[in-house]
């Protein structure tokens, strides 16, 4: 290995490693499936480093690895509404067990970030759980930052009347 592959090397593997848990732990949150998440994320990874003498000299490579993980994921989603539609349209309808119980805090923030619709559900992990400024989310989702902001707010709007109700 020539000392040019070695240090190209080198640097994506530091990158990785600053990298990698906090966008399993974003995407888990996102999709609420943290195998998903992980597949989706290492296959952005993969991407990347094939792409990587390019990427690694973005201002922000990172948020192309997470805009990348979160289009895989939801290439996912879509498949599986396809496959969900054409399920129920054979399925017999179930009755649902009640869901109305305390949670704890961990539990909570799922169940939350569940209910929400997908975009709110990214903007509102992205934003209050990985730290990332409105810029920083419309990058890695490819929407303006008065979209952003639109799902943000909405997503609180979503998440207020459960939130209230936990604090009694």
């Amino acid at each position: 290995m020539s000392r040019e592959t070695s240090d190209y090397a080198d640097e994506f593997d530091a990158f990785f490693d600053d990298h990698y848990p906090a966008m399993i732990r974003s995407l888990s949150l996102i999709t609420g499936d943290e195998q998903l998440a992980a597949d989706a994320v290492q296959d952005a990874f993969v991407r990347a480093y094939s792409r990587w003498n390019r990427i690694r000299r973005y201002d922000r490579p990172d948020a192309w690895v997470r805009r990348v993980a979160i289009n895989r994921s939801k290439d996912h989603f879509r498949a599986a509404s396809r496959r969900r539609t054409y399920e129920e349209r054979a399925a017999v309808p179930e009755s649902v067990p009640s869901t109305d119980h305390r949670y704890d805090d961990g539990e909570l923030v799922h169940r939350l970030l569940a209910d929400l619709p997908r975009r709110q559900r990214v903007a509102v992990t992205l934003f209050y759980l990985e730290g990332l400024s409105v810029a920083e989310i419309a990058a890695s989702m490819g929407i303006t930052s008065g979209a952003v902001k639109f799902h943000l707010s909405k997503g609180r709007a979503r998440m207020a009347p459960v939130l209230r109700e936990e604090v009694r």
